[in-house]
């Protein structure tokens, strides 16, 4: 049914019937008529249907790809993505910022070492600047190596070691207690926390025992490397002045001698009253000849000397590599490596004393054109890693045993994999052992198939960019909640998150690769973490800086007051066939909510970036204690926010697009990221 006016002006019902249109007409009260009307019969057209339109959904994020071009890139990974990190699996945002705590002008940070007590419930932080040692501000030590220092808590205490001189920080007796340590009615000595050389500290071992005036008797325990003082315990035969020690050429410290008496006590003799000493032949005479022994069978004298041997304290002072390890994967001895002097070979100490590491107790691993780089725990055995000249063979494993006296090392193996970079690199991602190469991050894994462990890599996306980087031996690693940070210098800082795993197939003999990201702007000398959890660092000009840890806090994204640059691109587009043009018509994006935030989109076009559209306030919402009167939207709406609109980019055969966020104190998350465009006719270039 239709409607035509009559001349009169009158809406006619007009009914369709073949070609001619039958007109019923009512006008007043005359009767209803028939009335044929011709009709010009019109040439057959059909409207040409518009291009199909194509959609590209990004709703999953994972890490960066700085080893593929651009073109090659998938669509949930970016191939520029500075200051972007994982927020929960499969989505990003921008990372945190940081604020100066402390400063120590014109001294570089070189480690920063933390002694924590459980009882009291508190932590002492020791920072290692320039060529002293800080604590609170106050410097409690002077004249350590300029460089990079690495520290353990063992057994209560502090060990720190630069390569120079190997230090304790801890309680120890005081000098008062020292001069009065002769008193036996002092119950309890007095303590106080210092730092002190280990030189200084070290356990006194008895080297001989059973031992006659003239020589004689049987090995008890080595001689500390890292102390000048021995003892030796003889039996008298009641009749011998003079006893014969093992070494000549002592040194001018006193000569302590104790002599039991009748009554089974020991007391002290004091030199040039009671005994002589003639120090170069080594030889002690007493005034009168000791008793033969109250107990029989038991030793009644003992001799304590000292004498610097040298070459000995030397080879622990110049270590600066360590690790904890023990009989049956215990971590109840230190083992030392790192001296330049003595490049393929480690030392350990006593077992829950690193005060004493005895001569014998050391191992040499391979050539000594091989150095050692750093260790590994791979369950009970300890793999050391050595740098690229072992052809091939580059992970020495050892597994602790215990002996008819003491444990001992043995090794049990080797394993293949690429030589390792860089001594403070090794870390431990969830139970894996990472450490960087010259060619990436590696892994040492078991095989799925034989159990035998080997080197697998888990940096494929960063590779090319981490190690194109400057000085990549001296990169500092850290392992921060489920991230592996490895900072080159120059304020660059590359992720591997533990929590994203990826199984790629241009890398078949690693089997997954790791999620990663890329930090600028952070220059980090040393990595450790405060006692709330929060990410620290020290960078190279005397600065310590911490993370904010509050995601929502807009105070929180800030570098020490500067703006903080992040900025997702996308791979670039070519749509279902390479050769066709493309019009994109449409861009829509979901942000993460914030008081304020927002993005600013860029498209590359043949090379070019350009703005397109800023979302302005559209993704904020309204809160009484966050101002920005420049930006401002007054919806209280606190849900995730989708923004975006039409745009016109025509004709093209690629095309890449940017989300960036560049203001103070602005978070950034990206939830999802959509694109439509039609496709039709050959590109021309």
């Amino acid at each position: 049914n239709e409607q035509i006016s009559s001349g009169a002006g009158l809406k006619l019902p007009v009914l369709l019937d073949g070609s001619e249109f039958r007109l019923r007409m009512k006008c007043g009260a005359l009767p209803l008529r028939p009335i044929k009307i011709g009709v010009m019969k019109m040439g057959r057209f059909s409207v040409p249907s518009s291009p199909a339109r194509n959609v590209v959904k990004i709703e999953t994020f994972k890490g960066v790809d700085l080893n593929s071009s651009p073109s090659n890139v998938e669509i949930t990974r970016s191939p520029n993505a500075p200051n972007m990190m994982r927020d929960v699996p499969g989505k990003v945002r921008k990372r945190q910022g940081y604020e100066r705590i402390a400063q120590f002008s014109g001294k570089r940070i070189n480690g920063v070492h933390i002694l924590r007590s459980a009882e009291k419930n508190e932590e002492k932080v020791l920072i290692h600047a320039g060529d002293s040692l800080y604590l609170e501000g106050k410097a409690i030590y002077t004249g350590m190596a300029d460089e990079r220092s690495v520290g353990r808590q063992f057994y209560g205490k502090l060990f720190i070691f630069d390569g120079k001189k190997a230090l304790c920080y801890g309680e120890f007796e005081t000098e008062e207690t020292a001069a009065a340590e002769t008193e036996t009615n002092k119950e309890e000595k007095p303590k106080a926390f210092m730092v002190k050389p280990l030189e200084d500290a070290a356990y006194i071992p008895t080297v001989i025992i059973s031992r006659k005036p003239t020589g004689g008797g049987t090995t008890l325990e080595p001689l500390n490397l890292i102390g000048r003082k021995w003892k030796e315990s003889f039996l008298s035969d009641g009749t011998a002045k003079v006893y014969q020690l093992t070494a000549k050429d002592l040194d001018a410290d006193k000569v302590a001698v104790r002599i039991m008496t009748k009554e089974g006590e020991w007391t002290d003799k004091k030199e040039g009253t009671d005994f002589t000493v003639d120090r170069k032949k080594g030889t002690v005479t007493f005034t009168t000849a000791p008793g033969a022994s109250p107990v029989v069978g038991y030793d009644n004298v003992e001799i304590t000397a000292a004498k610097t041997r040298k070459g000995y304290a030397e080879k622990i002072n110049k270590c600066k590599i360590i690790s904890l390890f023990g009989v049956n994967g215990a971590m109840d001895r230190m083992f030392l490596s790192g001296n330049p002097d003595f490049p393929n070979r480690d030392w350990y100490c006593k077992m829950a004393d690193g005060f004493f590491w005895g001569d014998l107790w050391y191992s040499t691993l391979g050539q000594d054109g091989s150095a050692i780089v750093g260790y590994s725990i791979i369950n009970d055995r300890l793999a050391a890693h050595k740098s690229d000249a072992e052809e091939g063979r580059n992970v020495i494993l050892r597994k602790g045993e215990m002996g008819e006296k003491d444990a001992t090392f043995p090794i049990i193996g080797t394993l293949t994999g690429r030589g390792a970079l860089g001594s403070h690199t090794f870390g431990y991602l969830g139970s894996e052992p990472l450490f960087l190469t010259d060619i990436g991050i590696m892994a040492i894994t078991a095989a799925d198939l034989t159990g035998e462990k080997y080197s697998q890599s888990r940096s494929y996306y960063i590779d090319n960019a981490l190690t194109a980087e400057k000085g990549l031996a001296d990169a500092y690693a850290y392992i921060w909640r489920d991230f592996y940070l490895i900072s080159t210098g120059g304020g660059r800082v590359y992720l591997l998150d533990g929590l994203q795993k990826s199984y790629e197939r241009d890398n078949p003999y690693s089997s997954f690769q790791y999620e990663c990201y890329v930090w600028e702007n952070v220059p980090a000398r040393v990595f450790w973490e405060d006692a709330e959890g929060r990410l620290c660092f020290g960078d190279a000009e005397g600065n310590l800086f911490r993370f904010f840890d509050d995601v929502t806090n807009q105070k929180s994204y800030n570098d020490n007051g500067r703006a903080i640059s992040a900025r997702w691109d996308t791979a670039e587009l070519s749509g279902k066939l390479f050769y066709k043009n493309k019009n994109f018509r449409r861009l829509d994006f979901v942000l993460a909510p914030a008081i304020a935030t927002g993005a600013k989109v860029f498209a590359q076009v043949k090379g070019v970036w350009s703005e397109i559209f800023d979302s302005g306030a559209r993704a904020m919402y309204f809160d009484f204690t966050h101002i920005n009167w420049e930006r401002i939207n007054f919806s209280t709406d606190d849900t995730p926010r989708t923004i975006g609109g039409k745009i016109k980019i025509k004709k093209v055969d690629k095309v890449a697009f940017s989300l960036r966020n560049e203001q103070l104190n602005e978070p950034f998350g990206i939830y999802s990221l959509a694109m439509e465009y039609t496709e039709n006719g050959n590109y021309k270039g």
